[in-house]
């Protein structure tokens, strides 16, 4: 029976808490729904099981519903220790789906709130949010196309989206030590707060915080980006040492990475501009305006793309990876706009191009098939979630990362063992897509 159940706003945000949890020894599955989650063979051998509700861009009234629905199905399947997984960019209604996970849970349930991921240069000072040293109403994320981020102050975003009193542990008690913060913990907690914030800019911020909860007994909901939920777990003693698990494996000749890059931010363009660099791997540019207009017109592009890349696997020599993208190449479209002037729901128009790389991967393996194919590499949590809808994947059991936020799995069902990677637009250096490309072929050949 699974002890530990999280529910995150999308799935690669799923597969970054999950990886943690893989490597501390947790036998660890993703799902893409709670439904898939109670209908999977095998579930009660899984000490951790995590749910995407995919519900960050949604309005606050149906993302509490998402939230909800998954965090009872968690319940009915057993769990004890809940997380509510959130973006370490603080996208989506945060407050809201605290108050759908806490309304589920116990009265006495608090969510204690710690926003940093330190691995990945994520931080909070003062409840401020810092990305990679620059605040993080500075960074691309505050642009983002369907759910910008306009407060840097986490406390007043949270008052914002919540029912419940926020209260804030600052830096300083957590610099002292586990006593005085948890002595700070308890006062916020009289103060009549149920959501409490806290500061961390290390593993030992996180690692304090996590021991003062465990001195205080409370019924802890861990709301973080995946640090904090691993570093209870292993104060409970439900997990081990976080551990690589990298594979000494010789890539084999012959078969070819799939790339689908969904995201248009500026580091995933660098990355991308890197990979191809590289002769061996090619670029495919798909045009987004038939994906958003729908119908043949869609379907016509997608077998475009799926027609080029299978020529080029089906020659002598395949490239080693191909890079299917939409919005690295010309003018970057306005998606908004692009939903308006088509009548769409907001969002619809990044949806029908997500589908569209789906739609593109899902063609080629099965043109090509499976034995020609390394793995995939996904950027967005979009992408990766159509790609694998498409494959008829609603499971992804997790091993590893590359990097943290660069998350390894292996699908199951459909396409059962495949290795695939999903990381954030934001997430990594220059030469990062190029070192999950070489990941990916070691995982291929995993005994």
């Amino acid at each position: 029976m699974p002890i530990i159940g999280a529910v995150a706003d999308d799935l690669t945000g799923a597969t970054t808490t999950g990886v943690l949890l893989a490597r501390s020894k947790a036998k660890t599955a993703v799902f893409f729904n709670e439904e898939a989650a109670e209908k999977a063979e095998g579930a009660e051998n899984l000490d951790a099981i995590l749910v995407s509700s995919n519900s960050r861009p949604l309005p606050a009234d149906e993302a509490y519903e998402k939230v909800k629905s998954a965090t009872l199905a968690l319940k009915r399947m057993g769990v004890k220790y809940f997380s509510k997984r959130i973006d370490t960019t603080l996208r989506g209604g945060v407050g809201t789906e605290i108050d759908a996970m806490l309304d589920q849970l116990d009265e006495n349930a608090i969510a204690v709130v710690v926003p940093a991921m330190p691995q990945s240069r994520r931080i909070l000072v003062g409840g401020y949010s810092i990305i990679d040293g620059v605040a993080l109403i500075n960074t691309p994320v505050a642009q983002d196309v369907r759910t910008p981020v306009k407060e840097n102050y986490m406390p007043r975003l949270l008052e914002g989206q919540t029912r419940r009193k926020v209260g804030l542990v600052t830096l300083d008690y957590i610099l002292k030590g586990r006593e005085d913060t948890e002595k700070r913990l308890m006062e916020v907690r009289k103060e009549g707060c149920k959501v409490i914030v806290v500061d961390a800019i290390t593993l030992e911020d996180v690692e304090t915080i996590a021991d003062a909860c465990i001195a205080l007994n409370w019924n802890v909901v861990a709301v973080d980006p995946g640090p904090f939920t691993a570093k209870m777990a292993y104060r409970r003693g439900l997990i081990g040492i976080e551990e690589p698990d990298i594979p000494d494996e010789k890539e084999q000749p012959g078969k070819t990475v799939l790339v689908a890059a969904g995201s248009a931010t500026p580091v995933t363009k660098k990355q991308m501009e890197v990979l191809c660099e590289d002769p061996r791997h090619v670029r495919i540019s798909v045009n987004p305006v038939p994906l958003i207009n729908g119908g043949e017109e869609a379907l016509e592009e997608a077998l475009k793309a799926v027609n080029t890349a299978a020529d080029m696997m089906k020659a002598q020599k395949a490239p080693r990876a191909i890079l299917f993208e939409t919005a690295l190449h010309g003018e970057l479209l306005n998606l908004e706009e692009e939903d308006r002037k088509h009548g769409y729901a907001d969002g619809m128009s990044a949806n029908r191009i997500n589908a569209g790389l789906g739609t593109i991967i899902s063609r080629l393996m099965e043109e090509v098939g499976r034995e020609k194919i390394a793995g995939l590499y996904t950027t967005g949590g979009d992408t990766m979630v159509n790609v694998c809808y498409q494959l008829g994947v609603e499971c992804i059991q997790v091993i590893d990362y590359v990097i943290p936020q660069a998350d390894i799995g292996r699908l199951v069902g459909s396409y059962d063992g495949l290795p695939v990677i999903g990381k954030g637009g934001l997430t990594g250096n220059d030469h990062t897509a190029c070192d999950i490309v070489d990941r990916l072929f070691k995982e291929a050949e995993r005994k």
